[in-house]
């Protein structure tokens, strides 16, 4: 009895992993189709070219840090208690 549920149960879980499967084909059909033929999901006039950019955007500058650490005074190791 235990085997039979056991089954049923593998098997249910079987077929709707089938059919996720199946769902995902049928929507991203032609992206799949594509990256398996080898040309990848996007055609090759809209993917991003190698090369430098073609506009140029400048950054402001930051303004100047005024935490910067200084340098701390030598300390002795041994406190003079000791």
């Amino acid at each position: 009895m235990v085997q039979v549920a056991a089954a049923l149960l593998f098997a249910i879980a079987a077929g709707l992993g089938v059919a996720v499967i199946v769902a995902m084909v049928r929507s991203n059909a032609d992206a799949i189709l594509s990256a398996l033929a080898g040309d990848g999901a996007f055609p090759i006039a809209s993917a991003p070219q190698p090369g430098p950019a073609s506009t140029v955007i400048k950054l402001r500058p930051s303004a100047p840090r005024h935490h910067i650490s200084r340098a701390v005074a030598a300390r002795p190791q041994f406190s003079r208690a000791a």
